[in-house]
């Protein structure tokens, strides 16, 4: 229950914060201070997996997860202020209390606790200012129908997954190069339906509240994409790690790159993705797991750069694409696998197939060119 509380204080903190601190200074504080107690809980479910050996409560977890999703609003409207994109309500000497409820609305808006997608500050209230002027019902409705049976179609998707996996034995050391490398390929896809479904019911939750409005299209049609992780059937589609690294998770990945990819000054891709396994709870296949997936982003620039002036012919291109594709899926096979499955046993499932040849041969790439 405590945890619960203390998601409502940050709300309260961070405007403590504003009011007591200079808006160049915000950012830090503020960061700081949120990831030093998010990481605290992330290192208790840690002692109690690891050290007790016991299960901890679903409904902890589930507290756990807003506070991740509470650090990602606070720290992107902390950057703001101290940018100057957002006005700090304290700026006025007015005492007019009501200032302070954009701020408290933005940090406690429950359908995005409850799983995101993370908006900007001005794209909340600009969001909430449209629904006094747009009937949203009649608005929305198709395009959330819509939504919902992708919702539906990818939690189907996960029952031939399920019984393709059954199909399958793992075996340690098996003789057969291409079975464990295909049941690890499927298991990530299971996984992934996983993070689409829930994505997209985040996609539509906040729809139904009125968020996520983009304008209009091409068409004259109003788009309701404003507020989306990403398309899973353009995200499978990609060929590139880079690009699926860009597309997955879509605004958690801009919301990296902001708070620390454009504000390190040494190795930016590296510390990003270390960042990222830190926000994410610091468990060893997930340390693994987020490495891998620098590595292997690296070695993606660098072979583009290197083969890109080789492929002067369409069927070049194509083999080029297929190969690509296919290393990209097992690649992002090894990250999925090592991040969602979090333990060391994780790691030894992964090392005892032949699947870990892709990342050290990324770390090749890497050292030949």
């Amino acid at each position: 229950i405590y945890i619960y509380i203390y998601i409502c204080g940050d709300a309260v903190l961070l405007l403590l914060l504003i009011y007591c601190l200079h808006p160049t200074r915000i950012h830090q504080w503020t960061m700081g201070l949120q990831m030093c107690w998010q990481t605290f809980w992330h290192l208790y479910i840690q002692y109690q997996l690891y050290w007790l050996q016991e299960t901890p409560d679903s409904r902890l977890l589930l507290a756990i997860s807003a506070l991740m999703l509470m650090t990602q609003r606070v720290s992107s409207l902390s950057l703001d202020l101290q940018e100057g994109t957002v006005t700090s309500p304290f700026q006025n000497s007015s005492q007019d209390l009501s200032v302070l409820i954009p701020f408290l609305s933005y940090s406690l808006n429950f359908p995005a606790l409850l799983g995101g997608p993370l908006c900007s500050f001005n794209t909340f209230v600009q969001s909430v200012k449209q629904m006094s002027v747009t009937p949203l019902l009649a608005s929305y409705l198709r395009r959330l129908t819509s939504k919902i049976l992708q919702v539906l179609v990818l939690v189907w998707i996960k029952y031939p997954l399920k019984e393709l996996l059954k199909s399958f034995t793992f075996r340690v050391n098996s003789p057969c190069v291409c079975q464990n490398i295909i049941w690890i390929w499927i298991l990530s896809l299971l996984l992934k339906m996983n993070y689409y479904a829930h994505w997209k019911v985040s996609e539509c939750v906040n729809n139904a509240a009125g968020i996520g409005f983009h304008g209009f299209s091409h068409s004259g049609k109003k788009s309701w994409d404003g507020l989306s992780d990403g398309s899973p059937w353009v995200t499978e589609a990609l060929s590139r790690p880079s690009a699926f690294a860009r597309q997955w998770n879509r605004t958690t990945a801009v919301w990296l790159r902001r708070m620390v990819f454009k504000r390190s000054n040494r190795s930016p891709l590296f510390m990003t993705f270390l960042f990222s396994a830190w926000w994410h709870g610091l468990h060893p296949g997930q340390i693994l797991g987020f490495i891998i997936w620098a590595v292997t982003v690296q070695g993606d620039y660098k072979i583009h750069h290197f083969l890109h002036p080789m492929l002067t012919s369409k069927w070049r291109k194509w083999l080029y694409v297929c190969l690509n594709w296919a290393f990209t899926q097992l690649t992002i096979s090894c990250v999925v696998v090592c991040v969602e499955l979090q333990s060391l046993e994780s790691v030894k499932l992964l090392w005892s197939s032949y699947i870990a040849v892709l990342p050290l041969l990324s770390v090749l790439i890497i050292i030949i060119l």
